[in-house]
C-alpha cells in the first residue's frame, strides 16, 4: 500500500454516496415491502414475513462469506472494487422485479417474494460489505473514521428519505396507498437510484485503490484454514459485544419499522400529505446527526457516547405510544398531535442515526485490535457482521411483524379510522413497550465493549 490519501471532503462525499443504495433498499424492506405484499397484493402476513425471514437466513451465510472473500481477494482492482462493480446492475434489475411481480396465487407469490428477497439481499451484500469496509483502510485515525461514517449514514438516510418522500408525497398522492401502480413506480425509481449510487461511488473511489490495504498472504486458502481463522476472529470480545447489540436492536427495530406504515396510517391516522412534511423534517435529523456524532465522540469516548445516546433514545422513542396507551396523549383529532409528533420524530431519528454512526465507528476500531492477536486485517468480516445485523431489521423484524398482524387479526385493505379500537391498542402495545425489552438487551451488550481512544492510539504506534 502506498502513502495513505489525505481525507478531504470529496473523499467523504464519495464514500458516503454509495450508501444511498443501501438506504433505498432499507427503506423499501423496512417500511413498505410487508405492507405492499400484505395489504395491496393480499398475501397473508405470515407468508410475507416468512419470505423475508428466509432471505435473512441466507444472509447469515452469505454475509460472512462475502466478507472473508473480499478480505482475501487479489486483483488489479484491489480487494473491494471487483465486488462493488459486479453488484451494480444485478441489484437494480432484481429490485425492479421485486416491486413488479406478475399475477400469482398466494403460494406462488410467496415463492416469488422469497427468491427475489434472497437475490436482492445477496447482491446488496456484495456491494455494501466491501464498500463499507473501506473506511478502515482509508484512515486509521480514531476521529476521522467517525467523520467518514457520518457522511455514509447521512447519505444512506437521505437515499431512504428521498424514496419515502416520493412515496408519501408523490406516488401515494397520485395513485393512493392501496394501488399497485404506487409501488411499481416506487420500485422503478429505487432501482435507478441504486444503480447510480453504486456506480458513482465505486468509480469515484477507483483512484484510491493503490492506497488501500493489500490482502494478507496465506500459505493456504483451504476451507478448513479459513474456518479456523474465522473462529479466532469472531471470538474477539469487543466484536461479540457489538454483534449482540446489533442483533437485539435489529429485532426490535425490525418490528418497529415494519409496523411504521400501519402506525402512521391507523394508529396516528396521518395522511400522506402530513407524512410528506414529517419526512422533510427527517432530512434535518440525518444532517444534524452527521454533525453531532463526531463532536460527541471527540469529547467523550465512543463507548460512553453510544451508551448515553442509546439510553435516551430507548425511553424517548417509545414515550408517545406509552402515553397514548395510558390515556395521557392528545387524540388524533387534536390540533396539537401533529406538531408534537413532528418534533418527536425529528429528535428520535437524530438519536438513532447518531447511535448508528458511533457504533459503526466502534466496529472499525476493532480491526486493529483483532490484527494485534491474529496478524490479519479483516475489515470485510467485521463489517459483514454489521451488515447482517442491520439487514436483520427487515428479516426477523418482518417475520415477527407479519405473524403479529395475523395474531391481532389486523384486517386487510383497511381504511384509516375503520380498524377496531382494540386492534389499534394491540398494535400500539407491540410497537411500544414490548420492544423496549430488546432495546435494553442491546444496551447491556454494548457495556462489554472495551476499546478506548488511548488503547487504539497505542496500537497504531510502530
Amino acid at each position: 500500500m502506498s502513502e495513505a490519501p489525505v481525507i478531504t471532503s470529496r473523499v467523504r462525499w464519495l464514500y458516503g454516496f454509495g450508501s444511498v443504495a443501501y438506504g433505498v433498499k432499507d427503506n423499501g424492506f423496512s417500511f413498505f415491502l410487508l405492507f405492499y405484499y400484505n395489504q395491496v397484493l393480499g398475501l397473508p402476513g405470515a407468508y410475507a414475513g416468512t419470505a423475508i425471514l428466509i432471505a435473512m437466513v441466507f444472509d447469515a451465510v452469505s454475509d460472512p462469506l462475502v466478507g472473508v472473500w473480499s478480505d482475501n481477494t487479489h486483483s488489479r482492482l484491489g480487494r473491494r472494487h471487483p465486488f462493488m462493480y459486479a453488484s451494480a446492475l444485478p441489484v437494480a434489475i432484481i429490485y425492479f422485479f421485486l416491486w413488479n411481480p406478475p399475477q400469482l396465487s398466494d403460494f406462488h407469490l410467496f415463492i416469488y417474494l422469497t427468491i427475489a428477497a434472497i437475490l436482492i439481499r445477496f447482491f446488496i451484500t456484495l456491494y455494501e460489505i466491501p464498500s463499507s469496509s473501506i473506511v478502515a483502510e482509508l484512515t486509521d485515525d480514531y476521529d476521522e473514521r467517525t467523520r467518514l461514517l457520518s457522511f455514509r449514514y447521512m447519505m444512506g438516510w437521505y437515499g431512504g428519505l428521498t424514496m419515502a418522500l416520493l412515496m408519501w408525497g408523490v406516488f401515494m398522492t397520485m395513485h393512493g396507498e392501496q394501488s399497485e401502480t404506487t409501488y411499481r413506480l416506487y420500485g422503478t425509481v429505487g432501482a435507478i437510484a441504486m444503480l447510480v449510487s453504486i456506480l458513482g461511488s465505486s468509480v469515484g473511489l477507483h483512484k484510491y485503490i493503490p492506497h488501500l490495504k493489500a490482502p494478507p498472504e496465506r500459505d493456504s486458502y483451504a476451507i478448513s484454514n479459513l474456518l479456523r481463522d474465522l473462529k479466532v476472529t469472531i471470538s474477539n470480545r469487543n466484536f461479540g459485544a457489538l454483534f449482540c447489540a446489533g442483533l437485539f436492536a435489529a429485532v426490535a427495530g425490525g418490528v418497529s419499522t415494519n409496523f411504521n406504515t400501519y402506525m402512521n396510517l391507523h394508529f396516528w391516522e396521518f395522511t400522506p400529505e402530513q407524512m410528506r412534511w414529517i419526512i422533510l423534517v427527517l432530512f434535518c435529523s440525518a444532517g444534524l446527526a452527521a454533525i453531532l456524532a463526531p463532536i460527541v465522540t471527540h469529547r467523550f469516548d465512543k463507548k460512553r457516547s453510544a451508551m448515553g445516546i442509546y439510553s435516551v433514545a430507548i425511553v424517548f422513542g417509545a414515550m408517545p405510544v406509552l402515553l397514548r396507551l395510558a390515556g395521557f396523549f392528545p387524540d388524533n383529532e387534536s390540533p396539537y398531535l401533529y406538531p408534537i409528533m413532528m418534533c418527536h420524530v425529528m429528535l428520535d431519528v437524530t438519536l438513532i442515526v447518531m447511535f448508528g454512526i458511533v457504533q459503526s465507528s466502534m466496529l472499525a476500531d476493532i480491526v486493529e485490535h483483532s490484527e494485534m492477536s491474529t496478524g490479519r486485517r479483516e475489515e470485510g468480516l467485521f463489517f459483514a457482521a454489521r451488515s447482517f445485523a442491520a439487514k436483520a431489521t427487515s428479516g426477523v423484524g418482518a417475520f415477527f411483524a407479519g405473524v403479529a398482524l395475523d395474531i391481532i387479526n389486523f384486517p386487510r385493505d383497511a381504511a384509516p379510522g375503520d380498524v377496531p379500537a382494540e386492534i389499534i391498542w394491540n398494535l400500539g402495545f407491540i410497537f411500544g413497550p414490548s420492544l423496549m425489552i430488546f432495546y435494553m438487551m442491546a444496551l447491556g451488550s454494548i457495556s462489554f465493549y472495551r476499546i478506548t481512544r488511548t488503547g487504539h492510539n497505542e496500537r497504531l504506534q510502530p
